[in-house]
This record gives structure tokens, sequence and C-alpha cells, in this order.
């Protein structure tokens, strides 16, 4: 056994070597940030009413809790933001992000030669922050082109090069810190964490990897103070790249629809689903007449293939039918009571929706406490579905608070979400889930 431990560890160290010495540190960074500074731009844009411009994406609340964007500049009578952008073609399509450019009276791209364009809005996305602008140039533009951000791995290098507090031309270097981050800042959230300064007015700017390829957008910093404190994101490039195809072709960006809810399949969920581990998305709602009704998915099913592409979890379902192509008719393989089946669906076009409106938090008398699980439930009121914007066909019982040191909060369970089924039984009251509660303890 030591044998077989021993040629194991060598093994482990020989690739650990190998990849160590596999891309070493450059003497410098000059070459090629002569050679990309030429692509990245300042943005500038005029509002009808003064600006908060000055946005620094602090840190309000518990970790993870983003309430704004970077977006710097400065808050003039006009009401003026500076942020970045970079240009991916050569007759003057322009990324940034949207917050950059919202509510904008007017918008000027300045070039790196100091040259100043007015710009015109293509399109932008609220839900992942990106934007689109042109400029009509004299003359062919230096362009750069996404990388494959799922190649790039923690610990690689990474040169931010945008326009801080107005600062044009500003270069700041760092590694990739962590990816695929979940800020809670959209839908479809997928940021590179990076040590590389990120500041106000870096907003819309690129995230290069040492091939000058744009592997994110600079989009949000945490920070107690304001400033850079080495923790800055960029929304990853390949969730930018679709989205920017989209805005430049339709304006827009089209999203795949099929009318499912799911959650995250712990390890506890897993073992009474019968899965040899947490895998796939479970699928706690199916929308009345929608697109998964229609195809006999149910309340229960465990997704597992979309498309023919494999759903690991569950954070990356909603971005994989998103990206399918609105009428595209997909193969949905899922585990029903743990026999695999393969359904049949067309998947529909998302249509735009609001956020869900705030109302009264529940009365007394409208909760209910499950014990030992540490959350509350209540019947699903008309006031309910408002506060929590629980569509009209979702019928359960609904969470209204979740206490977070409970087993509840532990399984990812969050205010909002519906009960719709324990274990085998449906659930229309929060004494419902009470008694599969007692059952469960009782077995």
């Amino acid at each position: 056994m030591r044998v077989r431990i021993c040629l194991l560890l060598a093994v482990v160290l020989a690739a650990f070597n190998a990849t160590a010495v596999a891309r070493p540190a450059p003497d410098g960074f000059s070459t090629l940030v002569k050679r990309l500074s030429p692509t990245v731009v300042n943005i500038s844009t005029t509002q009808a009413a003064p600006a908060n411009a000055l946005r620094a994406g602090t840190q309000t609340g518990g970790p993870g809790d983003f309430r704004d964007r970077i977006a710097g500049g400065s808050s003039q009578s006009a009401g003026q933001s500076l942020g970045s952008g970079f240009i991916i073609d050569a007759t003057g399509f322009i990324v940034t992000n949207r917050h950059v450019v919202a509510g904008a009276r007017s918008i000027a791209v300045t070039l790196a030669d100091g040259q100043k364009l007015p710009a015109a809005l293509v399109g932008q996305d609220s839900k992942t922050d990106l934007a689109l602008l042109k400029v009509s140039p004299n003359g062919p533009l230096p362009a750069v082109s996404f990388a494959d951000s799922d190649q790039s791995e923690v610990g690689d290098w990474v040169v931010a090069i945008g326009n801080p507090y107005g600062l044009g031309g500003s270069v700041s270097v760092g590694i990739v810190s962590a990816r695929n981050r979940e800020l809670n800042l959209g839908s479809y959230d997928d940021f590179i964490q990076t040590d590389a300064a990120i500041n106000s007015g870096n907003s819309g700017g690129p995230l290069f990897n040492l091939d000058g390829e744009v592997v994110g957008v600079n989009s949000a910093l945490l920070s107690p103070s304001g400033g850079s404190v080495g923790i800055g994101f960029a929304i990853s490039a390949n969730l930018a790249r679709p989205v920017i195809a989209q805005l430049r072709s339709f304006g827009a960006a089209r999203r795949g629809w099929i009318g499912v809810r799911v959650q995250a399949i712990t390890p506890g969920l897993a073992e009474s689903l019968g899965l040899d581990k947490p895998r796939g998305a479970l699928v706690s709602n199916v929308t009345r007449n929608g697109p998964a009704e229609s195809a006999g998915l149910q309340p229960g099913d465990v997704i597992v293939r979309f498309d023919g592409k494999e759903v690991d979890a569950m954070r990356s379902f909603p971005r994989t039918v998103a990206e399918t192509e609105p009428g595209k008719a997909v193969a949905v393989d899922i585990l029903r009571r743990g026999k695999a089946q393969t359904l049949r669906l067309q998947v529909q076009k998302l249509a735009e929706a609001d956020d869900g409106a705030a109302g009264a938090a529940p009365t007394p008398a409208q909760r209910a406490a499950p014990r030992g699980v540490g959350l509350r439930l209540a019947a699903l009121s008309p006031e309910l579905r408002q506060q929590f914007a629980v569509p009209d066909g979702v019928n359960g019982a609904v969470v209204t608070a979740v206490d977070t040191l409970g087993s509840a909060a532990g399984h990812d369970v969050r205010p909002g979400d519906v009960v719709v089924k324990a274990g085998t039984q449906w659930v229309t009251r929060a004494e419902d889930f009470e008694a599969q509660l007692a059952a469960a303890r009782a077995a």
C-alpha cells in the first residue's frame, strides 16, 4: 500500500510541477499594454438630471450583498458619469456596462489617441448589465476578441485597462482570484473575481488574459470604503459573448424559456431522490400551459441533461435554457422516481417581467413555524402572492422567514420560495409540511 501511495504522490507532484512551469510570470506587461491600450475607450455621458455618478459598489450588508455597480466619474450640473469600454469590431462597435450609459441623454467615446466621437446605443440588457455602443470612425479601429473564459484558471495573470476616476488609460495587473462567483446582482451571475485594482470608472472596461483576449467585463467591486481593496469582479466572457451578439443583431437579448422553477439538489435531497450524488436541477414548479407542462415535466423531476448539455448543478440550468434559441425543439433528459426518461419540448421566448413588488409583512395569524427546521410558512394569500411575486399557477405554502442558523438555511431555502411537495405529499398549508416532518421524525 505504501508503494502505491508513494507512486500516486509522485504522479501528483509531477502534474503539479508541469502545471506550475507551463506559463511563467512575464518580465513585464509593457508590450501587451502597448498593443491593447488602443482598443480601450473612455465613455462619458450626460443626463437630464444630476446623477449619483460616484457609486463605488460598496458592501452594504453581509458578504455578497452588492447594492451598486461601479460607475465612477463625477456629479455635475448636467449630470455626468464616466466609465470604460472596449472595441470589438473595426467598424466601431463598443462593449460597456449598462449602468455606465443607463438614462444617458448623450454618450461620447474618447479613443486612445484623444479623438472624441458621439456614440449611439445599439442595445442594452439589464439582466447581465451589458450594453453595446456604435461610433462612426474615419477609418478602421483596433479591436479585440473575447476569450473562452472557461479556460481561465485561478492564479492566471490578468490585466485591467480603463478609466478609473476619469484617469484614462490606467493599467492594473493581478490574477484570477476565483471563478463562477454569484453576487445576487442579476439572474445570470457569472463573475470572475480578480485582485487587479478595479475602481469607480473601470466599469465596462476589459479584463485581459496574457494572450490579449477579453476574459471579462469589469463591473463590480466589494469594498467597505468605496475604493479598491483587491476584490473586483468582471462579467465572464462566455456570459457576455452571446448577449453582445444578440444586442448587435436584435438590439435586445433574446432568451429561451420553458416554464419551470428549479432548485439545487443538496446531499440530503440526493439521498431522498435515490441519486448517487447531488447532480441535476430539481423541478419545484411547472408553469401552467408552458412548454414544460406540455412536454409532461412534473414537480419532483430531476433534469440531468438539456439539449444535449449536461446539467451538473442547478445554477447552470437557467443560463443553459436562456442561451437556447427560442423556437428550438430540444430533448430533456430527466430522472422521475429514479427512472430515466427523455421528453421533448419547444423553447419559447422569455418575456420581460417585473421582479415583483414589495408588500406588507405577513401578520402573525398568517404565519406558521414547523419545529426544528428554521423557517416560517404561510398559505398563499393574494397579499403574499404579490409580496413574493408568486405566479397564479403556483400552489403550495410560501416561506415567509428563514432562521440563518436553521437547517433550512443550510439547504439554501429562502423567503419567497414555495413548498409544493414534501416527500411524496403535496403541500397547500404549513400544517401539511409539519405533518410530513412529523412522519419523517417518526421514521
